[in-house]
């Protein structure tokens, strides 16, 4: 089974070193970085869609300070032990992969457990794609959109989506049956502290993406990953402002309130649901 499928067409795509072409003569150059761009320009919503530069180079020094390696950790384990005793190669997508962060590390742990993989890293973010080809050589990076993944039906054996946006049809359509999806998602108390020093008033957030996946998964299980880490200087803090959404909304003179602290306690609050496709 050919890896990609043309996202004009559908029909496989054949690799060369540089390049990959279908039947009806679609072609697409490999980037001198190394990743693929099957992003179609009538599927981009704006000219440079995704996460700008400076986001995504904030939210690279952001991660590799090891915050969030514990939730990593407990990603790699519920993949590791679902798709433990393998005799052949396992084929994961990491749909909005960001920078690679995520990817690279399951990657690792992935090796580590003796689990035969394929990895690709998805994002429509050119500049985090970019990012990403510098953390591994041996992960497939694609541009491309997660509504038209450019992977033909029924060949994946496990979505990872951390953090990005829920699409259950698309999803659903590139599973194999019996085939896994790991969901994160914010809990309420996610980055609590932050919060209560941009708004007025914090809400709980009603986003159940659960609830929005219809009858085409089974949920294995749902728990919560939940830690306190704290920030030691402003550099620190201001790199966390700049790889969120909050940086974009909130007054300037709360930005500047909040970098002029050298110290910040916060706290991780993330749930985990991983399902199987039926």
């Amino acid at each position: 089974m050919s890896v990609f499928v043309c996202p004009v067409c559908r029909q496989p795509l054949e690799a060369s070193e540089r390049q990959l072409r279908c039947p009806q003569g679609h072609s697409f150059d490999r980037a001198r970085q190394g990743y693929w761009n099957l992003l179609l320009v009538q599927r981009k919503r704006s000219r440079d869609p995704g996460d700008n530069a400076a986001m995504v180079q904030a939210r690279r020094e952001f991660l590799d300070q090891g915050h969030y390696a514990p939730l990593s950790d407990r990603v790699n384990e519920l993949l590791c032990e679902t798709l433990g005793g393998r005799t052949t190669a396992a084929r994961l997508l990491d749909l909005g992969c960001g920078e690679g962060y995520y990817s690279t590390r399951l990657e690792q742990a992935l090796q580590a457990a003796g689990i035969p993989s394929e990895i690709i890293g998805l994002d429509i973010s050119k500049h985090a794609v970019r990012a990403a080809c510098q953390r591994s050589r041996s992960i497939q990076w694609l541009v491309a959109s997660g509504a038209d993944m450019p992977v033909p039906d029924g060949s994946l054996d496990a979505i990872s989506l951390l953090f990005s946006r829920l699409m259950p049809e698309p999803l659903a359509k590139a599973l194999k049956p019996g085939g896994l999806l790991l969901i994160a998602w914010p809990g309420d108390d996610h980055l609590i502290e932050l919060r209560r020093l941009i708004y007025r008033e914090v809400r709980p957030s009603a986003y159940d993406p659960l609830a929005q996946l219809g009858d085409a998964f089974r949920l294995r299980s749902h728990e919560q990953v939940c830690y306190p880490f704290s920030l030691d200087s402003r550099e620190s803090i201001s790199t966390l402002l700049d790889m969120t959404p909050h940086s974009q909304r909130m007054p300037k003179e709360a930005r500047q309130a909040l970098e002029d602290r050298s110290q910040l306690s916060l706290t991780l609050h993330v749930n985990l649901a991983l399902l199987e496709r039926l």
